[in-house]
């Protein structure tokens, strides 16, 4: 799954992230995927579970990457 995600504000926690987007069906799940170190951020192993994730910053893990960009206000 590769999909991009319009970021409307500053920063999302990266296990939002992962949640909004459906890598994961709930926070929890989020977590602990992130916590078993299965989420990269830009190329490296993410295991802080509130990591501010930036526009042009990329996500990916087992079968799935995340662009973030920045929306238009």
């Amino acid at each position: 799954m590769h999909e991009t995600y319009t970021l409307t504000t500053d920063y999302i926690a990266l296990c939002d992230l992962l949640k909004t987007c459906g890598i994961s069906e709930t926070g929890g799940q989020a977590k602990h995927t992130i916590a078993e170190g299965r989420v990269q951020v830009d190329g490296q192993t993410e295991l802080r579970k509130t990591c501010k994730i930036r526009a042009g910053q990329v996500v990916s893990g087992d079968g799935f990457q995340i662009d973030v960009v920045a929306g238009h206000d």
